[in-house]
């Protein structure tokens, strides 16, 4: 019977990951894919390396952390794993069903406090410092991209546009004996260079994802003794992997599509804004989501860019110094950065709702604390009525 218990706790486990896998290979290598600097398969691949070497490496912290500081490891039967896992995977599918992805470190989290408060052995200190970065962490993401918006984004622009061709920057030539990776007839250095800084962004965001999300799958089995840290690692980034070679394809095909729309540059600061936040984070063991850190730097990018402010020369009787939003994320074409403050043309400054819809925002942001919230509230009933658990 344990056997089978371990069974499905794995498998259940697996499946964490795989919508893992699923949910964070889009963001990570939307912005190469798109713009032709990688294939799917290519960036599937680096997806899997990159969050097995995150997990190896930074995300033991945050396993320790879901596996044993947040309630005693010794509350992590099989049955009880199974059902926190459980949980996590059904935060996944509510916010699939909205549209919303939902943070599976915060679902993880709630899961694993639901238990705690329903058996009164939560551990609330260190559920205080994790809550306090779940707040802290955002607003730092906002401030950080919305200085750069404001005031470094054009520059910004100018030394990382890449210019987008229809043909790939590097290719597989099988024409000698051995494979092997050249550049595209039409790539130039520029080209050359700012492919692999692209594509090195996204092995830096899926390193950051297995630094916080290898625990996601895998710290409940982990913490009950059932599953040792190293094979539950190697469990994690191989149904991650899974995930980003399947359904993430149709995610790197949306994102890849939409985001040749937008400047690459904002992708970039996103990117990198949030994926350091999130590693140093998990180095310290705190489990925190990526996705709302990456949302507050979406805004606090837009906002940033449509803060800034011009003087425009008007009416007969002198200069009329008037403050302009300058439109952003949404106006800029590729490859031409933004005008520098005072130059830009009235017909050229679109609203600063041209950037972010306030209410799709408000949305994003509700749904992504309620998910959380439900994951909690449904581990506690489970566990706090449901007598089978022995709890």
């Amino acid at each position: 019977m344990s056997d089978a218990l371990l069974l499905v706790g794995v498998l259940v486990a697996a499946f964490v990951g795989y919508n893992v896998g699923g949910a964070t290979t889009g963001p990570a290598f939307g912005p190469a894919v798109g713009s032709n600097a990688i294939s799917k398969v290519g960036a599937a691949a680096l997806m899997t390396v990159f969050f097995f070497v995150g997990g190896w490496t930074l995300g033991r912290e945050v396993v320790n952390t879901l596996g044993g500081d947040i309630v005693p490891n010794s509350l992590f039967s099989l049955e009880v794993s199974i059902t926190v896992l459980f949980f996590i995977g059904g935060a996944l599918f509510v916010g699939n069903v909205f549209g919303v992805p939902a943070s599976t470190s915060m679902s993880a989290v709630g899961s694993i406090a639901g238990l705690g408060i329903a058996t009164g052995e939560i551990n609330w200190a260190t559920m205080g410092v994790i809550v306090t970065w779940w707040l802290v962490a955002p607003v730092i993401a906002f401030w950080i991209s919305g200085v750069i918006g404001r005031y470094f984004y054009a520059y910004l622009n100018r030394l990382v546009s890449i210019p987008r061709t229809d043909e790939s920057t590097f290719v597989l030539d099988r024409s000698g004996p051995v494979p092997r990776i050249t550049t595209g007839e039409s790539a130039n250095r520029r080209e050359v260079v700012g492919t692999l800084v692209l594509i090195g962004i996204g092995c830096y965001m899926a390193f950051s994802s297995g630094a916080s999300n290898v625990a996601n799958a895998v710290a409940p089995l982990v913490g009950s003794g059932e599953l040792a840290m190293n094979p539950a690692i190697i469990l994690a980034a191989a149904a991650t992997g899974l995930g980003a070679f399947t359904i993430a394809r149709r995610t790197l095909e949306t994102l890849g599509n939409d985001i040749t729309d937008l400047p690459l540059t904002a992708a970039i600061v996103v990117a990198v804004v949030s994926a350091t936040i999130i590693s140093l984070l998990s180095a310290a063991g705190i489990p925190a989501s990526f996705v709302v850190v990456a949302t507050m730097s979406i805004i606090g990018l837009g906002w940033g860019r449509a803060t800034r402010t011009t003087t425009i020369s008007a009416g007969v009787r002198g200069r009329e110094r008037t403050n302009v939003s300058v439109g952003a994320l949404a106006a800029d074409r590729e490859g031409e950065p933004l005008p520098k403050i005072g130059d830009e043309r009235p017909e050229e400054i679109p609203k600063t709702t041209d950037l972010f819809d306030p209410g799709t925002t408000a949305r994003v942001i509700l749904l992504q604390n309620v998910v959380p919230a439900l994951a909690t509230v449904g581990a506690y009933l489970t566990f706090r009525f449901v007598p089978v658990f022995g709890l």
